[in-house]
């Protein structure tokens, strides 16, 4: 096991990392920006080092600063937790090389996965269904471009290969508009991503965003960890997910996450790592694959009883996976509720101090957050302050027991989108259970009308 990590990260996950370090008994090192220097994980950590100014591109993308201070801080290993340089293939690469042990895939599974088209090939060659449509780039022929439109079906959406994040996608409902959509996507990805090339899928108009949690070892073992329901979202961002999804039948969900195993094993894949599939009449598509711990991991780790990121840890340190799919049992219903630090409607960015922070508590209540009464909420990083997450016996509990704890959180001296979620575990429809991913911007739209 590793003496000393560093933590690439900031926010709650890295006080997230932190505290599954201090439980394995390991000193963590924080690296911070000069915007977060009053963050509570630079307070705990046992060293912390500020890496640059508050832009991210100096100080939390900036690869050679990272990587001087696991030198100087003699760190063995590099947790990069979400977002940032977690998906990064040429930053892995440089850790390794450095001499330390990067808390992920492999270089050569994230380049696979982090391009569209190859991580769909892949996921074909492993028997993972996928969204009916090409299996490779679009070409240069726009004969060829208005072929496979036709042979596919409109509507088809077209995708950036290096895309992600909800960003580099055009629906086109009529031929008139596909090859206009097709230019102005590649140009696009090529100033966002770096890469221009884009493809094209059918695209389906009522479905669940699904995912299964994976969890692999470097000794060629691979389980999966049950499912969630991420539908409710907003332009492509989650901002309600849950475990199990509601109302799909077990058995549809235990061959796609056997499959998702298989497929582990197959690409020699390493860590945690989540599937994401859109889900229709009964159907799962392959839509991509984040080679990193999700946002959402709590859900899942609170009806397994798996701590995700301690797992990271242990695998990142040789050691087997402690446990079978068959001893892996899901119990009761997990719901997240995103805090974010902004307008519940309008969704405008509400950085600044916090006057008054009260999280809630009680039976089956956990909130991840690292902000506190008197803590600043820099304007220069995603609003996301924190996570409520709850757990039940069934998902009727958990519901009630969301919007207990959304009841007793306050917090004050800056706009939340709490009233949101109030509203939402109000929402006869949620609480049915199986909304689509547009179902949440149509409420909002019939909101707004009301």
């Amino acid at each position: 096991m590793f003496k000393k990590i560093l933590i690439a990260n900031r926010g709650e996950i890295a006080l997230r990392i932190q505290r599954a370090c201090r439980e394995l008994g390991i000193q963590s090192v924080v690296v911070y920006s000069e915007a977060d220097r009053d963050a509570k994980y630079v307070k705990l950590a046992d060293e912390a080092v500020c890496i640059g100014p508050a832009a991210s591109s100096q100080s939390y993308l900036n690869m050679p600063a990272i990587i001087s201070t696991a030198e100087v801080t003699d760190a063995e290993a590099i947790h990069p937790g979400y977002g940032f340089l977690s998906e990064n293939a040429d930053f892995a690469e440089r850790v390794e090389r450095s001499g330390f042990t990067f808390i992920g895939p492999t270089p050569e599974c994230i380049r696979m996965m982090g391009d569209k088209v190859s991580a769909k090939q892949a996921m074909i060659k492993s028997g993972v269904p996928c969204v009916p449509g090409g299996e490779g780039a679009l070409g240069e022929d726009p004969r060829e471009i208005v072929r496979t439109a036709r042979a596919i079906g409109y509507p088809v959406i077209i995708k950036a290969a290096g895309g992600g994040g909800g960003r580099g996608m055009r629906v086109v409902h009529t031929e008139a508009a596909l090859l206009h959509a097709v230019q102005t996507t590649r140009s696009e990805a090529g100033a966002a991503f770096g890469n221009p090339a884009v493809y094209m899928e059918k695209f389906l108009e009522n479905p669940r965003h699904i995912e299964i949690q994976v969890m692999a070892d470097q000794h060629r073992n691979a389980v999966w960890l049950g499912d969630r329901d991420c539908s409710m979202q907003r332009r492509h961002q989650k901002i309600i997910e849950e475990a199990p999804a509601p109302g799909i039948p077990r058995r549809i969900i235990e061959r796609i996450g056997e499959r998702c195993a298989a497929a582990c094993k197959k690409i020699g894949y390493r860590g945690a790592g989540t599937f994401e599939f859109l889900y229709e009449n009964g159907e799962f598509f392959f839509i991509e694959m984040n080679t990193r711990v999700q946002v959402e991991h709590p859900v899942t780790e609170l009806v397994t009883g798996i701590d995700i990121v301690q797992m990271q840890i242990r695998v990142a340190a040789m050691e087997k996976l402690p446990f079978t799919q068959r001893q892996i049992e899901c119990r009761g219903h997990s719901i997240e509720c995103r805090i974010n630090a902004e307008d519940p409607y309008k969704f405008t960015p509400s950085p600044g101090r916090i006057t008054t922070w009260h999280p809630p508590g009680g039976p089956g209540v956990r909130v991840d957050s690292h902000a506190y009464t008197n803590y600043y909420v820099p304007p220069n990083y995603d609003s996301m302050i924190g996570k409520i997450i709850v757990h039940g016996d069934t998902r009727d509990q958990a519901l009630a027991r969301m919007r207990i704890a959304l009841s007793e959180t306050v917090i004050e001296g800056i706009s939340t989108n709490i009233p949101l979620h109030r509203e939402l575990m109000a929402d006869a429809k949620f609480i049915e259970g199986g909304t689509n991913i547009h179902y949440l911007e149509g409420w909002m739209s019939d909101r707004k009308q009301r």
